[in-house]
Protein backbone atom coordinates (compact mmCIF):
# COMPACT_ATOMS: atom_id res chain seq x y z
CA UNK A 1 0.00 0.00 0.00
CA UNK A 2 1.51 3.90 -0.77
CA UNK A 3 2.66 5.89 2.24
CA UNK A 4 -0.14 7.17 3.89
CA UNK A 5 -0.85 10.81 5.99
CA UNK A 6 -0.09 9.95 9.62
CA UNK A 7 -2.99 11.69 12.37
CA UNK A 8 -1.95 12.66 15.51
CA UNK A 9 -2.27 11.06 19.49
CA UNK A 10 -5.69 10.70 20.57
CA UNK A 11 -4.69 12.83 22.98
CA UNK A 12 -3.58 15.39 20.99
CA UNK A 13 -6.62 14.73 18.73
CA UNK A 14 -8.60 15.89 21.78
CA UNK A 15 -7.17 19.08 22.92
CA UNK A 16 -9.25 21.19 24.90
CA UNK A 17 -12.25 19.18 24.56
CA UNK A 18 -13.14 19.71 21.95
CA UNK A 19 -12.26 16.45 19.86
CA UNK A 20 -10.42 18.75 17.64
CA UNK A 21 -7.21 16.81 15.72
CA UNK A 22 -4.65 19.22 14.52
CA UNK A 23 -1.82 16.62 12.96
CA UNK A 24 1.66 17.52 12.76
CA UNK A 25 2.22 14.91 9.80
CA UNK A 26 3.51 17.30 7.05
CA UNK A 27 0.81 15.52 4.38
CA UNK A 28 -2.17 15.55 7.08
CA UNK A 29 -4.29 18.94 6.49
CA UNK A 30 -4.38 21.55 9.37
CA UNK A 31 -8.05 19.74 10.06
CA UNK A 32 -9.58 20.91 13.58
CA UNK A 33 -11.71 17.51 13.82
CA UNK A 34 -11.42 14.09 12.33
CA UNK A 35 -14.46 12.15 12.76
CA UNK A 36 -15.54 8.77 12.33
CA UNK A 37 -19.54 8.65 11.69
CA UNK A 38 -20.86 5.24 12.00
CA UNK A 39 -24.61 3.95 9.96
CA UNK A 40 -26.70 1.01 11.94
CA UNK A 41 -27.06 -1.84 9.86
CA UNK A 42 -26.54 -4.98 12.45
CA UNK A 43 -24.38 -8.13 10.83
CA UNK A 44 -23.23 -5.79 8.14
CA UNK A 45 -21.21 -3.26 11.17
CA UNK A 46 -18.11 -5.86 10.59
CA UNK A 47 -17.62 -3.25 7.19
CA UNK A 48 -17.33 -0.72 9.72
CA UNK A 49 -14.72 -2.60 12.10
CA UNK A 50 -12.70 -2.95 8.31
CA UNK A 51 -12.82 0.84 7.42
CA UNK A 52 -11.61 1.09 11.15
CA UNK A 53 -8.76 -1.14 11.11
CA UNK A 54 -7.51 0.54 7.43
CA UNK A 55 -7.35 4.26 9.30
CA UNK A 56 -5.08 2.52 12.38
CA UNK A 57 -3.04 1.38 10.16
CA UNK A 58 -2.82 4.54 8.42
CA UNK A 59 -2.03 6.53 12.07
CA UNK A 60 -5.51 8.54 11.38
CA UNK A 61 -6.74 8.80 14.83
CA UNK A 62 -10.28 10.37 14.65
CA UNK A 63 -10.96 12.94 17.69
CA UNK A 64 -14.85 12.48 16.88
CA UNK A 65 -16.99 9.34 16.85
CA UNK A 66 -20.74 9.25 16.37
CA UNK A 67 -22.88 5.93 15.77
CA UNK A 68 -26.27 4.97 15.80
CA UNK A 69 -27.48 1.09 16.68
CA UNK A 70 -24.76 -1.58 15.58
CA UNK A 71 -22.31 2.06 14.90
CA UNK A 72 -23.09 2.57 18.77
CA UNK A 73 -21.84 -0.52 19.47
CA UNK A 74 -18.62 -0.14 17.21
CA UNK A 75 -17.99 3.26 18.70
CA UNK A 76 -18.03 2.12 22.14
CA UNK A 77 -15.50 -0.59 21.46
CA UNK A 78 -12.89 1.69 19.59
CA UNK A 79 -13.68 4.64 22.45
CA UNK A 80 -13.33 2.38 25.45
CA UNK A 81 -9.66 0.87 24.24
CA UNK A 82 -6.47 2.30 24.62
CA UNK A 83 -5.69 2.83 20.28
CA UNK A 84 -3.00 -0.31 20.27
CA UNK A 85 -5.95 -2.61 21.57
CA UNK A 86 -8.76 -1.01 19.34
CA UNK A 87 -8.50 -3.78 16.53
CA UNK A 88 -8.19 -6.74 18.66
CA UNK A 89 -11.17 -5.46 20.49
CA UNK A 90 -12.74 -5.17 17.66
CA UNK A 91 -12.05 -8.83 16.55
CA UNK A 92 -12.95 -9.78 19.76
CA UNK A 93 -16.24 -8.46 20.00
CA UNK A 94 -17.54 -9.51 16.36
CA UNK A 95 -15.74 -12.93 16.81
CA UNK A 96 -18.11 -13.32 19.99
CA UNK A 97 -21.42 -12.16 18.73
CA UNK A 98 -21.31 -14.45 15.56
CA UNK A 99 -21.51 -17.54 17.16
CA UNK A 100 -24.72 -19.05 18.51
CA UNK A 101 -26.02 -18.95 22.04
CA UNK A 102 -26.91 -22.72 21.73
CA UNK A 103 -25.97 -26.53 19.76
CA UNK A 104 -22.76 -26.69 17.65
CA UNK A 105 -21.65 -24.15 15.55
CA UNK A 106 -19.89 -25.19 12.01
CA UNK A 107 -15.57 -25.41 12.18
CA UNK A 108 -14.85 -21.99 11.17
CA UNK A 109 -12.11 -23.82 8.37
CA UNK A 110 -14.54 -26.11 6.63
CA UNK A 111 -17.63 -23.36 6.58
CA UNK A 112 -14.49 -20.78 5.31
CA UNK A 113 -13.61 -23.32 2.60
CA UNK A 114 -17.59 -24.13 1.35
CA UNK A 115 -18.13 -20.37 1.93
CA UNK A 116 -14.99 -19.57 -0.69
CA UNK A 117 -16.57 -22.13 -3.34
CA UNK A 118 -19.45 -20.13 -5.11
CA UNK A 119 -22.68 -17.86 -4.81
CA UNK A 120 -25.19 -20.93 -3.96
CA UNK A 121 -23.03 -22.49 -1.58
CA UNK A 122 -23.04 -18.69 0.09
CA UNK A 123 -26.78 -18.76 -0.03
CA UNK A 124 -26.80 -21.58 1.68
CA UNK A 125 -24.83 -20.96 4.74
CA UNK A 126 -26.12 -17.34 4.70
CA UNK A 127 -29.78 -18.81 5.17
CA UNK A 128 -28.60 -21.13 7.77
CA UNK A 129 -26.88 -18.40 9.91
CA UNK A 130 -29.76 -16.15 9.73
CA UNK A 131 -32.38 -19.18 10.89
CA UNK A 132 -29.78 -19.82 13.88
CA UNK A 133 -30.01 -16.38 14.95
CA UNK A 134 -34.20 -15.93 14.59
CA UNK A 135 -34.15 -19.47 16.55
CA UNK A 136 -31.51 -19.24 19.23
CA UNK A 137 -29.93 -15.43 19.27
CA UNK A 138 -26.41 -14.55 19.02
CA UNK A 139 -23.56 -15.14 21.66
CA UNK A 140 -23.02 -11.90 24.00
CA UNK A 141 -25.51 -10.26 21.99
CA UNK A 142 -29.28 -11.68 22.41
CA UNK A 143 -31.44 -14.64 23.27
CA UNK A 144 -35.15 -15.25 22.64
CA UNK A 145 -37.19 -14.20 25.17
CA UNK A 146 -38.81 -17.05 27.67
CA UNK A 147 -41.35 -16.60 28.68
CA UNK A 148 -42.50 -14.70 25.58
CA UNK A 149 -43.72 -10.78 25.93
CA UNK A 150 -47.78 -10.51 26.55
CA UNK A 151 -49.15 -9.42 23.00
CA UNK A 152 -52.16 -7.90 24.72
CA UNK A 153 -51.98 -7.83 28.44
CA UNK A 154 -49.84 -5.10 30.29
CA UNK A 155 -46.52 -5.89 31.13
CA UNK A 156 -42.87 -4.19 31.42
CA UNK A 157 -41.24 -2.26 28.57
CA UNK A 158 -38.10 -2.99 29.51
CA UNK A 159 -39.61 -7.22 28.26
CA UNK A 160 -41.53 -6.16 25.97
CA UNK A 161 -39.91 -7.47 22.86
CA UNK A 162 -39.46 -10.82 21.14
CA UNK A 163 -35.31 -10.93 22.09
CA UNK A 164 -33.24 -10.28 25.66
CA UNK A 165 -30.50 -8.20 25.45
CA UNK A 166 -29.03 -8.29 28.78
CA UNK A 167 -25.85 -10.43 27.57
CA UNK A 168 -24.96 -7.24 25.55
CA UNK A 169 -24.68 -5.36 28.39
CA UNK A 170 -21.93 -7.87 29.79
CA UNK A 171 -20.09 -8.38 26.74
CA UNK A 172 -19.60 -4.34 26.84
CA UNK A 173 -18.77 -4.03 30.38
CA UNK A 174 -15.65 -6.32 29.31
CA UNK A 175 -14.91 -5.09 26.83
CA UNK A 176 -14.97 -1.46 26.62
CA UNK A 177 -13.41 0.83 29.67
CA UNK A 178 -15.90 3.46 30.73
CA UNK A 179 -13.94 5.22 32.32
CA UNK A 180 -11.76 5.64 29.28
CA UNK A 181 -14.74 6.77 27.31
CA UNK A 182 -16.15 9.64 30.15
CA UNK A 183 -12.41 11.01 29.90
CA UNK A 184 -13.18 13.00 27.07
CA UNK A 185 -9.60 12.02 25.63
CA UNK A 186 -12.55 11.48 22.32
CA UNK A 187 -15.45 13.30 21.54
CA UNK A 188 -18.30 10.25 21.34
CA UNK A 189 -21.98 10.43 20.86
CA UNK A 190 -24.64 8.00 19.91
CA UNK A 191 -27.97 8.72 18.83
CA UNK A 192 -31.33 7.23 20.29
CA UNK A 193 -35.01 7.87 19.89
CA UNK A 194 -37.09 8.70 22.77
CA UNK A 195 -39.98 6.66 23.24
CA UNK A 196 -42.48 8.71 25.13
CA UNK A 197 -42.03 11.60 22.54
CA UNK A 198 -40.52 10.00 19.56
CA UNK A 199 -37.23 12.64 19.88
CA UNK A 200 -33.84 12.00 18.38
CA UNK A 201 -30.99 13.06 21.06
CA UNK A 202 -27.99 12.46 21.38
CA UNK A 203 -25.91 11.22 24.38
CA UNK A 204 -22.73 12.89 24.46
CA UNK A 205 -19.63 12.17 26.45
CA UNK A 206 -19.13 15.88 26.44
CA UNK A 207 -22.62 16.76 28.56
CA UNK A 208 -23.03 13.19 30.38
CA UNK A 209 -21.44 10.19 31.79
CA UNK A 210 -21.91 7.48 29.09
CA UNK A 211 -22.62 3.86 30.93
CA UNK A 212 -23.22 0.82 28.53
CA UNK A 213 -27.13 1.69 28.49
CA UNK A 214 -26.89 4.61 26.93
CA UNK A 215 -24.94 2.37 23.63
CA UNK A 216 -27.54 -0.38 23.91
CA UNK A 217 -30.53 2.45 23.29
CA UNK A 218 -28.91 3.37 20.56
CA UNK A 219 -29.18 -0.50 18.89
CA UNK A 220 -32.33 -1.50 20.68
CA UNK A 221 -34.60 -2.04 17.48
CA UNK A 222 -38.01 -3.02 18.16
CA UNK A 223 -40.15 -5.43 18.49
CA UNK A 224 -36.69 -7.34 18.14
CA UNK A 225 -34.98 -5.45 21.04
CA UNK A 226 -36.90 -3.66 24.09
CA UNK A 227 -36.88 -0.20 24.53
CA UNK A 228 -33.91 0.58 27.53
CA UNK A 229 -34.68 2.79 30.58
CA UNK A 230 -32.01 5.86 31.14
CA UNK A 231 -32.98 7.92 33.76
CA UNK A 232 -36.91 7.73 34.03
CA UNK A 233 -37.06 7.49 30.30
CA UNK A 234 -37.03 4.62 27.79
CA UNK A 235 -34.78 4.87 24.16
CA UNK A 236 -35.35 2.62 20.68
CA UNK A 237 -32.93 2.52 18.27
CA UNK A 238 -31.71 5.61 16.82
CA UNK A 239 -32.26 4.86 13.29
CA UNK A 240 -36.32 5.00 13.67
CA UNK A 241 -35.78 8.36 13.02
CA UNK A 242 -32.46 8.87 11.30
CA UNK A 243 -29.79 6.10 10.70
CA UNK A 244 -26.51 8.51 10.36
CA UNK A 245 -25.33 10.93 12.73
CA UNK A 246 -24.10 12.79 10.12
CA UNK A 247 -25.55 16.14 10.53
CA UNK A 248 -24.61 15.86 14.41
CA UNK A 249 -20.98 16.05 13.61
CA UNK A 250 -21.41 19.14 11.22
CA UNK A 251 -24.00 20.86 12.71
CA UNK A 252 -22.32 20.88 15.96
CA UNK A 253 -20.30 23.98 17.52
CA UNK A 254 -18.34 25.76 16.90
CA UNK A 255 -17.82 25.16 13.58
CA UNK A 256 -14.58 23.81 13.03
CA UNK A 257 -12.63 22.72 9.73
CA UNK A 258 -13.21 18.93 9.78
CA UNK A 259 -12.76 15.71 7.93
CA UNK A 260 -15.50 13.39 8.35
CA UNK A 261 -15.16 9.73 7.22
CA UNK A 262 -19.04 8.47 6.83
CA UNK A 263 -19.37 4.44 7.09
CA UNK A 264 -23.28 3.80 5.57
CA UNK A 265 -24.07 0.09 5.68
CA UNK A 266 -27.09 0.65 3.64
CA UNK A 267 -27.13 1.87 -0.13
CA UNK A 268 -29.71 4.15 -1.32
CA UNK A 269 -28.70 3.40 -5.20
CA UNK A 270 -29.82 -0.19 -6.35
CA UNK A 271 -31.72 -2.22 -9.34
CA UNK A 272 -36.00 -2.55 -9.24
CA UNK A 273 -36.21 -5.70 -7.39
CA UNK A 274 -38.00 -8.73 -9.31
CA UNK A 275 -39.47 -11.20 -6.67
CA UNK A 276 -40.39 -10.52 -3.21
CA UNK A 277 -37.52 -11.42 -1.16
CA UNK A 278 -35.59 -8.28 -3.63
CA UNK A 279 -38.69 -6.21 -2.35
CA UNK A 280 -37.50 -6.99 1.04
CA UNK A 281 -34.31 -6.76 0.66
CA UNK A 282 -34.70 -3.14 -1.11
CA UNK A 283 -37.11 -1.73 1.32
CA UNK A 284 -34.55 -2.26 4.04
CA UNK A 285 -31.77 -0.54 1.81
CA UNK A 286 -33.83 2.57 0.92
CA UNK A 287 -35.26 2.61 4.68
CA UNK A 288 -31.99 2.57 6.45
CA UNK A 289 -29.82 4.68 3.95
CA UNK A 290 -31.02 7.83 5.64
CA UNK A 291 -30.83 9.38 2.32
CA UNK A 292 -27.04 10.00 3.19
CA UNK A 293 -26.44 12.20 -0.25
CA UNK A 294 -29.42 14.28 0.05
CA UNK A 295 -28.44 15.05 3.38
CA UNK A 296 -24.78 15.60 2.24
CA UNK A 297 -26.10 18.35 -0.37
CA UNK A 298 -28.25 20.18 2.11
CA UNK A 299 -25.19 20.42 4.17
CA UNK A 300 -23.30 21.65 1.31
CA UNK A 301 -25.88 24.14 0.40
CA UNK A 302 -25.45 25.46 3.53
CA UNK A 303 -22.16 26.29 3.63
CA UNK A 304 -22.00 27.72 0.47
CA UNK A 305 -24.81 29.85 2.15
CA UNK A 306 -22.27 30.71 5.00
CA UNK A 307 -19.59 31.18 2.83
CA UNK A 308 -21.29 33.89 0.64
CA UNK A 309 -22.22 35.53 3.59
CA UNK A 310 -19.43 35.68 5.32
CA UNK A 311 -17.89 37.19 2.34
CA UNK A 312 -20.21 40.16 2.11
CA UNK A 313 -19.36 40.65 6.22
CA UNK A 314 -15.70 40.93 5.66
CA UNK A 315 -16.28 43.39 3.12
CA UNK A 316 -18.14 45.72 5.33
CA UNK A 317 -16.43 48.59 6.48
CA UNK A 318 -15.66 49.02 9.80
CA UNK A 319 -18.12 51.39 10.96
CA UNK A 320 -20.99 49.73 9.05
CA UNK A 321 -20.15 46.67 11.61
CA UNK A 322 -20.43 49.08 14.58
CA UNK A 323 -23.71 50.70 14.16
CA UNK A 324 -25.13 47.76 12.32
CA UNK A 325 -27.25 45.57 14.98
CA UNK A 326 -27.96 42.82 12.99
CA UNK A 327 -24.14 42.15 12.09
CA UNK A 328 -23.77 40.33 15.04
CA UNK A 329 -26.62 37.82 14.20
CA UNK A 330 -25.19 37.62 10.66
CA UNK A 331 -21.58 36.94 11.42
CA UNK A 332 -23.09 34.18 13.73
CA UNK A 333 -24.54 32.75 10.92
CA UNK A 334 -21.73 33.07 8.63
CA UNK A 335 -18.52 30.59 8.13
CA UNK A 336 -15.05 29.99 6.51
CA UNK A 337 -14.87 26.76 8.12
CA UNK A 338 -14.31 23.92 5.70
CA UNK A 339 -15.45 20.63 5.11
CA UNK A 340 -14.35 17.45 3.85
CA UNK A 341 -16.76 14.11 3.77
CA UNK A 342 -15.54 10.69 2.06
CA UNK A 343 -18.18 8.44 1.94
CA UNK A 344 -17.81 4.67 2.53
CA UNK A 345 -20.46 2.63 1.46
CA UNK A 346 -21.12 -0.91 1.90
CA UNK A 347 -22.02 -2.24 -1.75
CA UNK A 348 -24.14 -5.35 -1.23
CA UNK A 349 -23.04 -8.45 -2.99
CA UNK A 350 -25.40 -11.10 -5.04
CA UNK A 351 -25.59 -13.74 -2.80
CA UNK A 352 -26.77 -11.40 0.12
CA UNK A 353 -30.57 -11.50 0.39
CA UNK A 354 -33.31 -9.71 2.81
CA UNK A 355 -31.81 -10.86 5.77
CA UNK A 356 -27.82 -9.56 5.87
CA UNK A 357 -28.74 -7.53 8.72
CA UNK A 358 -28.80 -10.36 10.98
CA UNK A 359 -26.78 -12.75 9.39
CA UNK A 360 -24.35 -13.43 11.67
CA UNK A 361 -22.02 -16.00 10.36
CA UNK A 362 -18.68 -15.93 10.99
CA UNK A 363 -17.79 -15.87 7.26
CA UNK A 364 -19.94 -12.85 6.30
CA UNK A 365 -18.41 -11.63 8.76
CA UNK A 366 -14.97 -11.55 7.73
CA UNK A 367 -15.97 -10.90 4.10
CA UNK A 368 -17.71 -7.35 4.88
CA UNK A 369 -14.66 -6.90 7.18
CA UNK A 370 -12.37 -7.24 4.71
CA UNK A 371 -14.62 -5.30 2.18
CA UNK A 372 -14.31 -2.53 4.63
CA UNK A 373 -10.78 -2.85 4.86
CA UNK A 374 -10.27 -2.89 1.24
CA UNK A 375 -12.30 0.44 0.04
CA UNK A 376 -10.61 2.09 2.99
CA UNK A 377 -7.18 1.19 1.62
CA UNK A 378 -8.73 2.34 -1.85
CA UNK A 379 -9.67 5.55 -0.62
CA UNK A 380 -6.40 6.58 1.17
CA UNK A 381 -4.03 5.29 -1.78
CA UNK A 382 -4.65 8.68 -3.04
CA UNK A 383 -4.19 11.48 -0.49
CA UNK A 384 -6.10 14.26 -2.39
CA UNK A 385 -9.06 13.11 -1.26
CA UNK A 386 -7.82 14.15 2.11
CA UNK A 387 -7.02 17.90 1.20
CA UNK A 388 -9.04 20.64 2.42
CA UNK A 389 -11.82 22.02 -0.22
CA UNK A 390 -11.00 24.90 -2.20
CA UNK A 391 -14.15 25.76 -3.69
CA UNK A 392 -16.84 28.42 -3.08
CA UNK A 393 -19.17 26.27 -0.71
CA UNK A 394 -15.54 24.84 1.25
CA UNK A 395 -17.52 21.72 1.13
CA UNK A 396 -16.23 18.82 -0.73
CA UNK A 397 -17.61 15.01 -0.53
CA UNK A 398 -15.77 12.24 -1.83
CA UNK A 399 -17.09 8.28 -2.59
CA UNK A 400 -14.34 5.67 -4.48
CA UNK A 401 -17.63 3.75 -5.55
CA UNK A 402 -18.89 6.58 -7.40
CA UNK A 403 -15.67 7.70 -9.00
CA UNK A 404 -14.66 4.27 -9.96
CA UNK A 405 -18.22 4.37 -11.96
CA UNK A 406 -17.34 7.89 -13.30
CA UNK A 407 -13.92 6.90 -15.03
CA UNK A 408 -15.51 3.80 -16.40
CA UNK A 409 -18.51 6.15 -17.96
CA UNK A 410 -15.81 8.48 -19.12
CA UNK A 411 -13.36 5.22 -20.17
CA UNK A 412 -16.87 4.20 -22.11
CA UNK A 413 -17.77 7.57 -23.79
CA UNK A 414 -14.35 7.91 -25.20
CA UNK A 415 -13.95 4.53 -27.13
CA UNK A 416 -17.38 5.39 -28.74
CA UNK A 417 -16.96 6.72 -32.04
CA UNK A 418 -17.09 10.05 -33.41
CA UNK A 419 -20.88 11.20 -33.59
CA UNK A 420 -22.06 8.36 -31.08
CA UNK A 421 -24.24 9.33 -28.08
Amino acid sequence: MNSLPTQASTEAAAQENTGSAASTHPHMPPYETIALVLQGGGALGAYQAGVFQGLHEAGIEPGYLSGISIGALNTAIIAGNPPEARVARLKEFWETICQPNFGLSMNPFVEQSLFNLNDPMRQTISAWHAGSALLNGQKGFFQPRFPPAPQNMPGDPRSASYYDTSALKDTLERLCDFDRINAQTQHVSVGAVNVRNGNLVYFDNFKIQLRAEHFMASGALPPAFAAVEIDGEYYWDGGLVSNTPLTEILDSRPLRDTLVFQVDLWSARGSVPSNMSEVSDRIKDIRYSSRTRMVTDQLRWSQYLRHMLQHILDDLPEEARASNPYFPIAQDLACSKRYNVIHLIYRNQAYEKHYKDFEFGLATMRGHWDSGLRDIRHTLDNPDRLAMPENASGFVTHDIHREDLEQLMDIARNKLPPGAS
